[in-house]
């Protein structure tokens, strides 16, 4: 059975409203993941483009049909707060399908962290050109065994961070041949964990608690980076997680 639903969040950014609308329509793969649907800063939607409201930097409204009868539509309101600052209010709506349960579960918790990772960035990373190391959406998944109910914990004790850890405190861990993640908790949740490093942001998604498996992406900032090899290279260490 098919449920309508509707998610909404408002977050103050460090950022102008100019920066929010390019990091949103230009640079998705910088907090959240590559869409297919990026437009460069000063250009206009192509044609064809599920856009129903383009209006920069204030307003953009995305809606996307499926055959079926579902959609999602993203709207995105921007307003311009003192100190160079910005305003955003975020609805998700849309219907879903069979297991709508989960699957609103997981957009709530998925809201959450994307738009404080997108704060991140616009506070750490703005301009910064990024290569986002993972599949777009889905990132780098782990094997079916980190679908366990305590697969997050053993996440967390591989990273050598301990069950009280917090925002701010020092992660210091090997990541086997994709080398050291050196940084500090900036996202913590039991079905989240976010680290910021002085070139990076890596998410660690516990899609366990949403019946799929841990998962991770990272977004790199800086030069000569090869994001096919590093995602291959942190495939490697997730898998042994939980080998």
């Amino acid at each position: 059975m098919s449920r309508e639903f509707e998610v909404s969040r408002e977050i103050d950014l460090p950022a102008a409203p100019d920066d929010v609308w390019t990091a949103i329509t230009a640079h998705p793969a910088a907090w959240m993941f590559p869409t297919g649907m990026e437009i460069a800063a000063g250009a206009a939607p192509p044609e064809g483009a599920p856009i129903t409201t383009w209006d920069p930097p204030h307003r953009l409204i995305v809606r996307m049909e499926s055959p079926d009868g579902t959609f999602n539509a993203l709207d995105y309101a921007i307003e311009a707060r003192d100190g160079g600052t910005a305003h955003l209010r975020y609805v998700h709506s849309g219907i879903l399908a069979d297991g709508w349960e989960d699957q609103y579960d997981a957009i709530g918790g998925h809201t959450d962290f994307y738009l404080h990772t997108l704060a991140e960035y616009l506070e750490h990373f703005n301009g910064r050109q990024v290569s986002y190391v993972g599949q777009p959406s889905d990132g780098i998944s782990g094997p079916e065994s980190a679908g366990a109910p305590d697969a997050m914990d053993a996440l967390r004790a591989a990273l050598g961070v301990s069950p009280d850890a917090g925002v701010g405190d020092a992660v210091h861990a090997s990541l086997g041949d994709a080398g050291t993640l050196d940084g500090v908790i900036d996202y913590s949740t039991p079905e989240f964990l976010g680290v910021r490093t002085t070139d990076g942001l890596y998410r660690f998604f516990g899609r366990n608690h949403y019946g799929s498996v841990v998962g991770m992406s990272a977004h790199l900032f800086g030069d000569g980076v090869d994001a096919a090899a590093r995602e291959a290279a942190l495939k490697a260490w997730l898998d042994g997680v939980y080998a």
